[in-house]
């Protein structure tokens, strides 16, 4: 009890040495660890979660704490997070846990820097130009959408999961049919992936972070495949996502491959979850159901029997106000990691240099005495 009790008190001293002077007030919680179990503690999606409550209530908007392996700034100002995210490569740089590395690659745009960043980020960019330019996507999202309500005709219970939204990136990246044998093991190892990418990294054989890893490991050898196959047979005009990466010379395989898993990763997480997000809140809000339904009928009003296409899309103003708000009150991407290049004062607080910086979008979200500079329909009614 001695030893234990003289063990904690030096890692105190020792993260007392290390703090700068006049950084934000906080707590740097347990040694070693620090607060992280009690930060990544589960909570209602529309909630900020009892941990965040607790500090901001007793330290305020921006506070210390040891999360992740080192010490941190936790933010839930709006002003000091636009900031940190304005000032990427300058002040701060993208800086997430060395697990993530692990699971993601080397190559993922999520983890690299600089001018690969750019590099990688603008190839990323192309698929949505594509995607936009090609009334063949626009036919294969109709399809698919179709197909799959088609298939909840008879039934009492509808389950929205995420395949939908891979079955349509697998679409329009690899050329690769639903039913097509590969696409079928892509959409197996990506449920594997996912359940390891959410868990705690623990790097033993059994475990769901283990399995994962190998399946993003499977996951890439499939896509490496795919691309050796097209580039046998590459055509001169870019028609589609695989032409267009194949036939940049600035890319690396291994880069060319990260960047189909990433695209895929967002696919499959992100916008899957924003769709089951607006699904969720439209069933409590039968008012905005209703004024979606007659904007969405007068659009097709006007094209008659003709496929809509992107202009079309663009002229849905508020669907475009119902996915905003979903996207705020459903707080998909709740936090992004940075750590700062070097000392940064900004409105009084003070960060030190290699301290990292957690802009927490969600506390921003959420905060009921934070006015948003353009009013948005109101997803869920008073």
């Amino acid at each position: 009890m001695f030893k234990s009790s003289l063990a904690f008190a030096a890692s105190r001293l020792f993260f007392a040495k290390k703090q700068p002077e006049n950084v934000p007030p906080g707590s740097m919680g347990w040694p070693f660890i620090g607060e992280t179990l009690m930060f990544l503690k589960p909570h209602k999606s529309n909630s900020i979660g009892t941990f965040l409550q607790d500090h901001f209530t007793r330290y305020g908007k921006v506070f210390k704490s040891h999360l992740f392996g080192s010490p941190t700034i936790v933010s839930a100002d709006c002003d000091l997070n636009s900031f940190v995210l304005q000032n990427e490569e300058k002040l701060f740089k993208c800086s997430y846990p060395k697990a993530v590395h692990e699971i993601l690659g080397k190559s993922s745009m999520l983890l690299v820097e600089g001018d690969v960043h750019k590099r990688l980020r603008n190839v990323a960019l192309c698929f949505t130009s594509t995607c936009k330019s090609s009334p063949k996507y626009f036919f294969d999202v109709d399809k698919l959408i179709r197909a799959t309500m088609a298939s909840w005709k008879n039934s009492k219970e509808v389950i929205l999961n995420k395949e939908l939204t891979l079955d349509l990136m697998v679409k329009q990246i690899l050329e690769l049919e639903p039913e097509h044998p590969s696409a079928s093991r892509i959409l197996e190892n990506f449920l594997t992936f996912m359940k390891g990418f959410i868990s705690l990294p623990i790097y033993l054989p059994g475990t769901s972070y283990t399995k994962a890893v190998k399946a993003r490991e499977r996951i890439c050898s499939t896509v490496k495949s795919i691309l050796e196959e097209r580039k046998v047979g590459l055509r001169d005009e870019k028609i589609d996502y695989l032409d267009v990466i194949l036939s940049n010379e600035s890319l690396i395989d291994e880069e060319r491959v990260s960047t189909v898993l990433d695209l895929l990763l967002a696919g499959y997480d992100t916008t899957s979850v924003l769709i089951q997000t607006v699904v969720y809140f439209l069933g409590q809000s039968p008012k905005v159901l209703e004024h979606l339904k007659e904007e969405h009928q007068e659009i097709r009003k006007r094209k008659d029997t003709d496929p809509l296409n992107l202009e079309d899309y663009e002229q849905m103003e508020f669907t475009q106000n119902v996915i905003q708000e979903a996207l705020r009150c459903g707080n998909i991407v709740k936090f992004v990691h940075r750590r700062a290049l070097k000392d940064v004062y900004y409105k009084g607080y003070f960060i030190p240099s290699g301290w990292k910086v957690l802009p927490i979008a969600t506390a921003v979200h959420l905060d009921p005495a934070k006015k948003r500079r353009k009013p948005l329909h109101l997803l869920v009614e008073d």
